[in-house]
């Protein structure tokens, strides 16, 4: 067994000051140390060839979650962090705080089907949120409790679609965070159960027809593990309410000589069109529609060449409306007729502009949202194409889409940014107007606290933006703890939002940080693409330059800056530290994609290769990947920043070998003091659907971890 030190501050709460950095009580180098025995992870000789070169891969083994030794690997890295994670005096106090803050009502923006209005509410620490209704002016009842799933709130709502005129409910639910699903059929008045659930559903929507059926997607059964087997051919099905599932149609896809990972289909709101969109990545699409109106009708192509992203928004009668960013890298809106639905016959009807187009429906209107240096401006359109107003929001910061049924006559939407908690407006369609329907109930005091825009250049000359959030009156001399945040990729953008985790860490002091990184959506598909394959390393080096500004400009220092991410901001966090372990004093990857020689080869990860490219497609590519792999970069006698690796033993998005081979080579090189450690959360996956419990808890261990690693002996104040 190896071991390694790790920094073990000391000393009670309750006799502590609860002093900050700001007043040097938390120089590491006076504080005493305890050693760190890690599990022992075994190697095997296990190499690959790629164009001539051999890479080594000894942890291969940890790739099988069924093992007997897996689950034994598992339960010893999970003794050692919790056994680590105890000895933080503070750790509970946190970890109180967050229930605290957590604890109150969260209502969502009503919607009607039928004769009831229905709405999803949380008392405040509810593992899952309720879904109500109530019917007129009546009293709100229970319409579908989640946290009654299952004896330990690990069974989540995934989605819940009713029919067409609102009398039969379909939900799907995941069962320990999989992205496996179950879909259950119900009458919506009596709540009875119809029929058996559907299973093995994946990335799938639910789509009515009428009242008749619907459509949703899935694979076939992999072979091998459920969690982890390559899963790359998806198809689309009707389902005929009170038929079997093994009668299910097949409507689209199978054809393994034209393959897609991702299939969608969905039914326009006057029933007329059924819109297929396939997929081989997760950009790009090719586009069918098929009128409903006529027996048998053909599924007629709009676009088969996969060089967009387009899909139908709405129609009247036969004329489609579709948002697409083909010759439009900031989207666009137009027309055509269903007859002759190619691009040639396209008409502009919410032309591009300089800024990226969200577009949605409701009340008779269309609402354009655009993206200004990844703040909301919202503008109304009627179905001619003229614009009527822009929508007053009520400062800098993120709307939802305005969005509901075209007989709705006030629509809803929520507004939000880092300081400022989610609050519910209605619309008046005809008026214009806004005004409040539901303000948060969050116990924090938003006036208290500065978020600003700023604008830093990254290493190739690129303008980049970034927002920064921290307590008014905030001393700028370098001691302030800090988290960045980032993703960057997959034409994602991150638009400000509130957390009550993240409010948490502001209470303290905190200093939260998260830069609009190139990969990501803000700007577009060229904003995208800058990010992707070959151009990937833009996007560390975004994030690394981000880093050097709140440093340069005294918000924190390298002792005290955290940086974290989950998924493809797991491979940020993993990718960055492994290249600038200096400039870190904690690494904080999520659910991460870490080995990327091999992502390709799980569940749907071969979809991904738009963004990463694959090892196979070329040396060139190969090389670049191996040149930034966070698996295949950790080297010996470097001290990396203290990590602390968080996955879920159920995620089937990104497996969690990833995480556990990079927190393998983490332990066995790490050359400093500073602890490298691994938590595993059980019936968990990628995230959604986690327990409001699993939240608080694993929140407190990785704010509590980071303060710990950053000297902190009391929390801040």
């Amino acid at each position: 067994m190896r071991k390694l030190t790790s920094l073990a501050v000391v000393g009670m709460l309750a006799a502590c000051s609860g002093e900050s950095p700001n007043n040097d009580t938390a120089a590491a180098a006076e504080t005493p140390v305890a050693s760190i025995t890690y599990p022992e992870t075994r190697k095997d000789g296990v190499v690959d060839t790629y164009f001539g070169t051999e890479v080594a891969d000894p942890y291969r083994w940890l790739e099988d979650d069924r093992s007997e030794e897996t689950g034994d690997w598992v339960k010893a890295q999970n003794e050692v962090t919790f056994g680590y994670l105890e000895g933080i005096p503070y750790r509970q106090t946190l970890k109180e705080r967050l229930e605290s803050l957590w604890n109150y009502e969260k209502v969502s923006r009503p919607f009607t089907e039928g004769e009831y209005t229905y709405f999803y509410r949380n008392d405040g620490l509810q593992d899952q949120s309720v879904v109500w209704r109530k019917k007129g002016e009546g009293e709100p009842e229970v319409f579908l409790d989640p946290n009654k799933f299952s004896e330990d709130g690990t069974t989540s709502l995934a989605s819940l679609s009713f029919s067409k005129d609102g009398s039969i409910a379909a939900y799907s639910i995941s069962e320990g965070g999989s992205d496996w699903r179950k879909i259950i059929v119900i009458d919506a008045e009596s709540k009875e159960v119809l029929e058996e659930p559907l299973v093995d559903v994946k990335f799938s929507g639910i789509s009515w027809k009428g009242n008749e059926g619907f459509y949703y997607s899935s694979y076939d059964k992999p072979e091998g593990s459920e969690l982890s087997a390559k899963t790359d051919q998806h198809k689309l099905y009707y389902h005929e309410l009170g038929q079997p599932q093994s009668k299910d149609e097949l409507v689209f896809g199978g054809t393994p000589e034209e393959k897609r990972r991702y299939v969608q289909g969905y039914v326009t709101e006057d029933d007329r069109y059924l819109v297929i969109s396939g997929a081989k990545s997760t950009s790009g699409n090719d586009l069918f529609i098929r009128d409903l109106s006529e027996e048998n009708a053909p599924l007629i192509p709009v676009l088969t060449d996969f060089e967009s992203d387009t899909y139908v928004i709405d129609n009247v009668d036969s004329k489609l409306y579709l948002v697409t960013d083909r010759g439009a890298p900031n989207k666009k809106v137009v027309t055509v007729d269903a007859a002759n639905p190619e691009p040639e016959n396209w008409a502009d009807f919410i032309p591009e502009t300089e800024n990226v187009l969200t577009a949605s429906t409701g009340g008779g209107y269309f609402f354009a949202e655009y993206m200004v240096d990844a703040l909301s401006k919202i503008y109304q359109y009627d179905y001619e194409g003229n614009r009527i107003r822009e929508i007053a929001l009520p400062g800098p910061g993120s709307a939802t889409s305005i969005s509901g049924k075209k007989e709705d006559e006030v629509l809803y939407y929520s507004f939000t940014n880092y300081k400022t908690p989610s609050t519910i407006f209605s619309f008046d369609v005809k008026e214009g107007e806004s005004s409040i329907y539901r303000e948060s109930g969050a116990d924090f005091e938003a006036d208290r606290y500065e978020s600003k825009q700023v604008f830093y250049t990254s290493r190739d000359g690129t303008r980049v933006p970034m927002m920064i959030t921290y307590k008014k009156g905030l001393e700028l001399d370098g001691k302030n703890p800090t988290i960045l945040y980032g993703y960057g990729g997959f034409n994602i953008s991150l638009t400000p939002s509130f957390s009550i985790a993240n409010a948490a860490w502001l209470e303290l002091g905190g200093v939260y940080a998260v830069p609009n990184l190139r990969g990501g959506g803000e700007y577009g598909k060229e904003w995208h693409k800058a990010g992707t394959k070959l151009q990937k390393q833009n996007v560390f080096d975004d994030f690394i330059t981000a880093a050097e500004y709140l440093i340069d400009n005294k918000y924190t220092s390298s002792d005290f800056l955290a940086i974290r991410g989950g998924s493809n901001g797991g491979l940020l966090v993993g990718a960055s530290m492994t290249q600038r372990p200096d400039l870190f004093k904690v690494a904080l990857p999520a659910v991460g994609v870490m080995d990327m020689l091999r992502y390709h080869t799980f569940t749907a990860g071969a979809g991904w290769a738009y963004d990463y490219g694959t090892a196979e497609e070329s040396e060139e590519m190969f090389e670049y990947l191996k040149g930034y792999s966070p698996v295949h970069n950790v080297k010996p006698d470097v001290q990396y920043p203290a990590t602390l690796v968080t996955t879920a033993d159920h995620d089937d998005r990104v497996v969690p070998a990833h995480s556990f081979k990079f927190a393998a080579h983490l332990q066995d090189k790490q050359a400093g003091p500073a602890p490298t450690l691994i938590r595993i959360e059980t019936k968990a996956g990628h995230g959604a659907g986690t327990p409001v419990s699993k939240s608080i808890e694993q929140y407190a261990d990785i704010f509590s971890f980071t303060l710990y690693n950053m000297g902190f002996e009391a929390l801040p104040e």
